[in-house]
């Protein structure tokens, strides 16, 4: 797949879930010349640990978008509830219709379909909903996810997977999640890519292929 001026958005229903599931990825088409936008349905105000301020989350996600190279004026920030986006799901599938029409994206990120959490999988529902006309895939998050089909894999560098680690500690909120710690988002990377017979690589769930 080229991705040479290809427009791709990656939806996160929280700060961070792009980031972990495809972090790498952005990286990577970045760097072949693709337009990335990065849509945060929410800041999870709500789940900001004692110590922070509530928007932090919003800080800290434009830092790690900063480091994975995506343009400020690419990032959209929604500030819907943590766990109750399945209440404005028609409120989220009209703000991303609007995106559709406005950037009209060659390819979109989102959760995988197997996706467990109620706020992530309402956000690929949607997604599906709206992007009919873009080639999908889903990412992992694999504490959420009770199977997975890896049906498509992009390969990635040292270079690639060491800007996902930075963009990730970016997160000062979420240290000390196992899922944050770089050597599983290293181990995580490394068997991926020995499926597919190189050193790194991640994995989607392929929802919807356009091959022009």
């Amino acid at each position: 797949m080229e991705f040479n001026n290809k427009k791709v958005i990656v939806l996160a229903p929280h700060t961070d879930d792009g980031e972990l599931g495809c972090g790498a990825s952005i990286a990577k088409i970045l760097q072949e010349g693709a337009i990335v936008y990065y849509v945060a349905l929410s800041t999870a105000e709500q789940s900001v640990p004692d110590g922070f301020p509530k928007n932090r989350l919003e800080v800290e996600v434009k830092k790690a978008t900063q480091a994975l190279g995506i343009d400020d004026d690419n990032l959209y920030i929604l500030k819907h509830e943590v766990r109750k986006l399945n209440y404005v799901r028609q409120e989220i599938l009209q703000t991303l219709v609007e995106l559709r029409t406005k950037i009209q994206p060659d390819i979109v990120f989102l959760p995988s379909s197997k996706d467990i959490h109620q706020d992530h999988i309402t956000v690929t529902q949607e997604g599906i909903r709206a992007f009919k006309y873009s080639t999908i895939l889903g990412y992992e998050l694999i504490w959420n996810n009770l199977s997975f089909d890896t049906d498509c894999f992009i390969k990635i560098n040292q270079e690639h997977l060491e800007k996902k680690i930075e963009a990730l500690q970016c997160y000062e909120t979420q240290k000390g999640k196992a899922y944050m710690d770089p050597k599983f988002i290293t181990s995580l990377a490394t068997v991926r890519g020995t499926q597919i017979g190189t050193t790194y690589a991640e994995a989607f769930e392929l929802i919807r292929w356009i091959i022009e």
